[in-house]
């Protein structure tokens, strides 16, 4: 069986939890340690537990705390070679022993964890997804997206679950403050998944066993939970998905969510 908490996830910091009866791992570290640590702590699980850290890219609402929390409880890292080199100021902080790598789209291996990054479009030096296999289950990470594209959908199927970005709504983004060239940045391919891509997206993976998503990696500032949530649902129905046929929830920005059995 595989578990899975959002712990924190949105633009302002993310951290995932993955587990299974042998292994736990997070999925990023861009908040504090000591958030980090008391989200473990709300779900009964523990740092001194964690065996990894995957890391999808080098910004750093993914990486805040990342040396610091390996130095201090000696957690090995996983990241490809050009994350690695984008990220000199957490590399510094952790023990040679514990600096891994992986390749993109090349499977590896944590106990009884099967590990498959997949290359994501977004503006950081190699970003990834990952499929998360233990036996004949499997969960999907992606965020951070500027698009989806078929060979996307293809990484993403025949996964029961899903962590998927529904980062922004588009007319907000539109009337926000933010400077013209960061709502391109946003917007634009290499940028992030706005929550009507998300729910064509979804509609897509339903038809390949897609059954529980959590929408992920929301803005602060150009989306809300009630209409990620509303948006998606209606994309759904727009695209002749049968609604009552999978669960969606919204992960929180500041606590840690439920622990979803997969």
């Amino acid at each position: 069986m595989l578990k899975f908490c959002s712990l924190y996830s949105g633009s302002s910091g993310n951290c995932l939890y993955v587990s299974s009866k042998n292994t736990r791992i997070l999925i990023d570290c861009g908040t504090s340690c000591k958030k980090i640590c008391e989200g473990l702590a709300s779900i009964d699980s523990s740092i001194e537990d964690i065996d990894a850290i995957l890391v999808t890219h080098e910004h750093s609402d993914h990486v805040q705390s990342l040396g610091m929390i390996s130095k201090k409880f000696n957690i090995p890292v996983y990241a490809n070679l050009e994350t690695w080199n984008a990220m000199q100021n957490q590399k510094e902080k952790i023990s040679k022993e514990n600096i891994k790598f992986f390749k993109n789209n090349e499977d590896f291996f944590l106990n009884d964890l099967t590990i498959h990054p997949f290359t994501t479009p977004h503006d950081a030096a190699n970003p990834c997804g990952f499929n998360i296999h233990n036996g004949k289950r499997k969960l999907s990470i992606a965020t951070d997206l500027g698009h989806v594209d078929d060979k996307l959908i293809k990484e993403l199927e025949n996964s029961s679950f899903l962590l998927l970005e529904s980062n922004y709504e588009p007319e907000i983004l539109k009337i926000s403050n933010y400077p013209f060239l960061l709502k391109q940045r946003i917007a634009g391919p290499n940028g992030h998944l706005s929550n009507q891509t998300a729910g064509k997206t979804i509609s897509m993976l339903m038809k390949n066993g897609l059954k529980e998503v959590v929408l992920g990696h929301l803005s602060k500032e150009n989306n809300f939970p009630e209409l990620a949530y509303k948006t998606v649902a209606e994309e759904l129905i727009n695209n002749n998905a049968d609604i009552n046929t999978i669960k969606i929830s919204v992960a929180s920005r500041d606590i840690p969510g439920k622990i979803i059995n997969i």
